[in-house]
């Protein structure tokens, strides 16, 4: 009996106890998923979807489609001196044109406040790759990040993960009543 309030209480648990939410996954700054490198330089990445996410900030794949918002700020206080230039572009895999697949372009200019700050209204899902370059000659310092838009978990993803968690307990209130069926 007692291992069956156990066992009910554990599915009951998992059912009601939320997942906990960390931003950037609860990561130090040294493992930062969310920063940017450019040569010796580091800039952090964070994303907002004002009418999708409110307040929340992502720092990977953008969630939707839409109006959104990236700011790029300089851990390093020397990116402050050098002109940044940002691009995104479709990931068609040959860069060799980069005009012809820019999506967004916001030239190169320093940013004495350190933090890049720009506006795209994505329209249509996709892969893309972002560009930040930092220093006086194109190119000198640059970084590349690939990334997706409207390409996120499913909806359905919660009712997989509550039935995954209904399975697991049912498996474990079966072994159990084996193992008591085996003991008597």
């Amino acid at each position: 009996m007692l291992m069956r309030t156990l066992c009910g209480l554990w599915l009951a648990l998992a059912l009601v106890h939320p997942r906990p939410v960390l931003a950037h996954g609860g990561l130090s700054m040294d493992k930062d998923m969310c920063k940017l490198t450019l040569g010796p330089y580091a800039m952090h990445f964070t994303g907002y979807q004002p009418e999708v996410t409110g307040a929340n900030e992502f720092c990977e794949d953008i969630p939707r489609v839409g109006h959104t918002v990236i700011a790029l700020d300089a851990l390093d206080e020397a990116l402050r001196d050098v002109p940044i230039d940002v691009r995104i572009v479709r990931d068609t895999g040959d860069e060799s044109n980069l005009e012809a697949i820019t999506v967004l372009h916001v030239p190169p200019k320093v940013y004495t406040s350190g933090t890049v700050t720009f506006d795209h209204r994505f329209e249509a899902p996709g892969k893309f790759v972002g560009l930040v370059s930092a220093g006086t000659a194109p190119g000198q310092h640059i970084s590349r990040f690939p990334f997706s838009v409207a390409a996120g978990r499913s909806h359905l993803e919660p009712w997989l993960w509550a039935a995954a968690i209904i399975a697991g307990g049912v498996a474990l209130y079966l072994f159990s009543e084996r193992r008591r069926g085996q003991t008597v």
